[in-house]
């Protein structure tokens, strides 16, 4: 239940989304001629939020947070595991032509031909099963399966999780499937932005051990802070994934499947302590 009430609920209040419907109700309430000076505000309202969001630097100032709290680690020791979160995978397009579609995370995957060679006594995971409310879609597992073979990786260091469809299942459910014991160690992946609440559910799972190694980063370090967009569309859909990564945040420190509101290295210093 919660997942479609994220889904269908985020879609009402995604920025781009909700600054058309305010839009929207503005041409409504003037052409209805109710209020008509409430409704051109609300019309100019949404045309400057469209632009703020689109072509200042808003996103980056939203996203840069995200992707600097954790940094990636400057060498890869012995590690008893690689973890890649779901999420590269395009299950709609993988189910409907037959192969594997990835998305625009999809370095959340490639880098697992890398990892793989780096430590190859781990094992590699993939935690990720139906992201999306569509029928007659795959499972992100199946779209990493046939990637992880054209890879060269042995099917029997493979361990792939595809029930789950948000991060806390990734965490739950991979940790019934792995069973990790103290003392071993762990590799996440998974988008640089994303990482603070991956890490800080994995650590309100109870798992310990864990490195975090974020991929696909959307910006080049603070140099973008004051960088704005050339195309509305790219820097709405910059700021519509940073504001979703907040706002995921949020919903999952109130209902306590992150132990902080926003997560950084010094939870995994807590446990180890």
């Amino acid at each position: 239940m919660f997942f479609y009430i994220s889904k269908i609920g985020y879609f009402f209040i995604q920025p781009s989304n909700f600054l058309i419907a305010v839009a929207l109700l503005g041409l409504t309430l003037k052409m209805l001629g109710k209020w008509p000076v409430t409704g051109i505000l609300l019309v100019w309202l949404a045309v400057a939020g469209l632009a703020v969001c689109g072509l200042s630097p808003a996103a980056n100032w939203l996203i840069l947070p995200l992707e600097e709290r954790y940094p990636r680690p400057v060498e890869i020791e012995a590690v008893d595991g690689i973890i890649v979160l779901g999420g590269a995978v395009d299950t709609v397009v993988t189910g409907g032509r037959g192969d594997t579609a990835l998305t625009t995370s999809g370095e959340r995957i490639t880098i697992a031909a890398r990892l793989a060679g780096l430590v190859p006594d781990a094992l590699v995971i993939h935690t990720g099963g139906k992201g999306v409310i569509v029928q007659s879609q795959a499972t992100e597992a199946e779209g990493a399966a046939r990637l992880f073979e054209d890879f060269g990786i042995s099917p029997g260091r493979v361990i792939l999780e595809d029930v789950s469809r948000n991060t806390w299942q990734n965490a739950v459910l991979t940790k019934e499937l792995v069973d990790p014991q103290p003392g071993q160690t762990w590799l996440l992946v998974t988008s640089a932005y994303h990482m603070p609440r991956a890490m800080g559910v994995f650590a309100e799972t109870g798992w310990t051990g864990v490195t975090a190694y974020p991929v696909d980063y959307r910006t080049r370090g603070s140099e973008d802070r004051g960088l704005g967009f050339s195309g509305a569309s790219k820097g709405l859909r910059r700021f519509d994934l940073a504001f979703r990564e907040w706002l995921g945040l949020i919903v999952y420190r109130i209902t306590g499947r992150i132990p902080v509101l926003f997560p950084g290295p010094e939870i995994q210093k807590t446990q180890q302590d």
